[in-house]
């Protein structure tokens, strides 16, 4: 793989990032008394004033005010405002309704989506050795697949969702703040209108289970806005290939999750495959560090 667009900064942001998505599942788990649509009507809703203090707090509301003057920025935004919008929407739906596994599965298929989309249209390249760990991870994907297939639809809408939002997001020239307070922004009027509707048919959650339950729809804002915050920033520092691999640490984390915590039945078909993902993530990482190596020493060399 060509390692150009990798750094040290980009990999602590993808491993951050992905270390919380992969514990999140607990966070949203305790909301699954209230219906999946109202919890990412809040989780987008929240964020609109978090992320505009932020942008005060650190100075960059004039970039934003730019970026909303920028008619073809706001419709690039507008395309990932409607993918994580999905993906969150079916996100939410697998966690409260105790598909934790089945999101983890789309987890471990987005990669491919990412590796994909960096080979065809960013035209990045892959070393020998990333393609037995592709080819590893794939046949361990589909054993997964083959053993899940009624709750599948879940797994590809997020694995293409995601993979999408992730493409868009590293194309496009805007601060992972500023982005995020666009795309958040144009979806929050179609959210508070659909509360504005909840609560005129008696159907609103926020206030029904008392104060833990807000409290818990409040913080959505921050579980939502700081880990895609970080995500931006390591789209914008690695290779779609390497954050493909990094991405792997989340589904990981969520697979044991619903398996351990919540006791979702674990298959042979799903045993097999968490065997040979990891597999592929060890000859990947071992490949890096071997180039990495490579690299230092050419650098070093005497002259």
């Amino acid at each position: 793989m060509e390692q150009q667009g990798n750094s040290r900064a980009g990999y602590a942001f993808g491993v951050g990032v992905y270390l919380v998505w992969g514990l999140v599942p607990i966070y949203f788990k305790l909301l699954d008394h209230v219906g999946a649509i109202e919890i990412v009507a809040h989780r987008i809703i929240w964020s609109v004033p978090f992320l505009l203090l932020l942008l005060a707090l650190i100075g960059r509301i004039g970039h934003l005010r730019a970026a909303m003057l920028n008619g073809r920025l706001i419709g690039t935004l507008a395309v990932s405002a409607v993918l994580i919008a999905i993906n969150w929407l079916v996100y939410i739906y697998a966690v409260t309704t105790e598909h934790i596994v089945a999101a983890s599965l789309g987890y471990f298929l987005n990669p491919f989506v990412n590796i994909a989309l960096g080979t065809l249209l960013l035209g990045e390249r892959l070393r020998p050795a990333a393609k037995v760990a592709i080819f590893v991870a794939a046949v361990g994907v589909s054993i997964l697949a083959v053993s899940a297939l009624d709750t599948l639809w879940i797994s590809l809408t997020l694995a293409c969702s995601f993979g999408l939002y992730g493409y868009v997001r590293k194309v496009t020239e805007v601060g992972a703040i500023e982005g995020l307070a666009v795309e958040t922004g144009i979806l929050a009027p179609l959210f508070v209108i659909y509360l504005i509707w909840l609560a005129g048919n008696g159907g609103l959650d926020f206030a029904r289970f008392g104060a833990p339950t807000v409290g818990l729809l409040l913080g959505a804002a921050l579980v939502t806005s700081i880990p895609l915050m970080l995500f931006a920033a390591a789209a914008r520092r690695l290779t779609l290939t390497t954050l493909g691999f990094i991405q792997y640490l989340a589904p990981s984390l969520a697979f044991i999750i619903g398996v351990v915590i919540y006791d979702e039945p674990l298959n042979w078909g799903q045993i097999v495959c968490f065997g040979l993902i990891w597999t592929a993530i060890a000859i990947f990482v071992a490949d890096n560090y071997r180039a990495a190596r490579k690299r230092r020493a050419v650098r070093t060399a005497p002259v």
